[in-house]
């Protein structure tokens, strides 16, 4: 048998439609650009996506949660210097009237010429804020200007002393954020990579002076074992330092993601300094120290950043797993079998049950098992086409698990499980079925 594995991103986002993963934003209006619907599986994956991501943070003994507003006071957005400094270099074609970023497109850094038809004829560069603005209330003028959050991470800041009061917790400790951002991007694509509403999971994790260095390190090695626990595989996953760091960071480094188009960021980790706290607290006026009672000491604590896409995880978890198992029979005719091998944490349903005939003495057991399934785990029931055709369907949308109702099944009160990566069928009594499966997720190797 061969392996092939996913060449480009058109494969998966042909599957991602005909699947029900994701589909084009309004499509019957022929779309708008870089946005885009999660389906019916693709809403279940993604919500798994983040499960994952929040328990990794907020089950840790030093971690909180928030769920911060969209809109934030537009002060914020001043002293975390966004209104200032969160622009690209924007440049014009005046031929083709491409419009395209200056500063990370080759044809143009190296050659000043257009990226898509070769031209000179080119504007001078400006710069473009990539925040949305928006309008709080009846009027539309400067004092009703409000941004969309270009991220959540500000939420964690101007929520500091409340989290830090509210939890008890003494400094080491975190706060956890999953929410949408939004960003007017000058050339998002690639799928899902890059769009202009996306959700971020992002903590800040807020720590003494002098021992950031230390907890830095530390959070690079915690993320990193999250992506080699739910199986992206270790040769498609690196670190990438910042050769260039922002005015905020001490140090910063990428976890980079091979996805089709080749190496790109995942996530970022940074060690942010004391910057975000003293800004809210000069521009708020509100002192923002930290006392430590055991050591009678006040101090702004710097921060150490983990934040993930969770769009682009949801990509890089399918990236992985699409593979393509080519058999070939001795005429020379290839059998492709398409299975997308999820960890059965982040795939949309854990197990499918299916009746190997319409016929009601059957389909009545079934529908039963359903219910008896769907009290523990997320589960899918599929009646339509031979029992063959259902197991490759549910192998391409990642179902660990395929159940089996036969006319054996009627006697026995026993049902064949088959297993998504091997293919191997085992009988299994149908009152122990949930603890069987459980078990082999709960056991489940990437």
């Amino acid at each position: 048998m061969k392996i092939r594995q996913l060449a480009d991103l058109n494969t998966l986002v042909s599957l991602s439609k005909r699947r029900g993963f994701v589909f084009q934003s309004s499509e019957i209006y022929g779309g708008l650009g870089s946005c885009w619907d999660y389906g019916p599986l693709g809403s279940l994956m993604k919500l798994n996506v983040k499960r994952a991501w929040w328990n990794a943070m907020t089950r840790r003994p030093d971690i909180v949660g928030l769920d911060a507003a969209i809109l934030m006071h537009p002060t914020v957005w001043k002293a975390s210097g966004h209104v200032d400094g969160f622009s690209d270099p924007l440049v014009d074609c005046k031929d083709c009237k491409t419009r395209f970023r200056a500063d990370n497109t080759d044809s143009y850094i190296n050659e000043k010429k257009c990226p898509n038809c070769g031209s000179k004829n080119l504007s001078e560069e400006r710069n473009f804020n990539l925040m949305f603005k928006t309008h709080m209330g009846p009027l539309e003028d400067s004092a009703s200007v409000v941004y969309l959050r270009p991220e959540t991470a500000q939420g964690h800041f101007v929520n500091f002393q409340n989290c830090q009061q509210a939890s008890r917790y003494k400094i080491p400790f975190g706060i956890a954020a999953i929410g949408k951002s939004f960003r007017n991007e000058i050339t998002p694509g690639n799928f899902i990579f890059r769009t202009r509403e996306f959700e971020q999971m992002e903590m800040q994790y807020f720590v003494k002076p002098g021992t950031d260095e230390q907890y830095f390190n530390e959070w690079k090695e915690t993320r990193m074992k999250f992506y080699l626990k739910y199986g992206l595989k270790k040769e498609n996953i690196r670190y990438k330092d910042h050769d260039k760091l922002a005015h905020y960071a001490r140090a910063a480094v990428d976890v980079e993601f091979k996805f089709p188009m080749g190496f790109s960021e995942l996530e970022g980790i940074h060690n942010r300094s004391d910057f975000d706290l003293t800004q809210h607290s000069k521009f708020s006026g509100k002192n923002l120290e930290y006392f430590d009672e055991a050591n009678k000491e006040k101090y702004i604590p710097y921060v150490i950043e983990t934040a993930v896409g969770c769009d682009r995880l949801f990509l890089a978890f399918m990236c992985d797993a699409y593979r393509e198992e080519v058999t070939t029979d001795e005429a020379g005719k290839e059998d492709v079998r398409v299975v997308m091998g999820l960890h059965p944490e982040i795939a949309p349903y854990k197990v499918a049950v299916l009746p190997l005939s319409k016929k009601e003495e059957l389909t009545s057991i079934a529908d039963k098992l359903r219910d008896q399934l769907a009290e523990d785990m997320d589960v899918t029931y599929d009646e339509t086409a031979s029992i063959g055709k259902r197991y490759r369907r549910q192998d391409e949308i990642g179902t660990p698990f395929c159940v089996t109702v036969d006319f054996e099944t009627i006697n026995d009160q026993a049902v064949t499980v088959r297993h998504r990566d091997t293919m191997v069928q085992e009988r299994i009594p149908m009152s122990q079925l949930n603890g069987y499966i459980a078990g082999k997720l709960k056991n489940f190797n990437a």
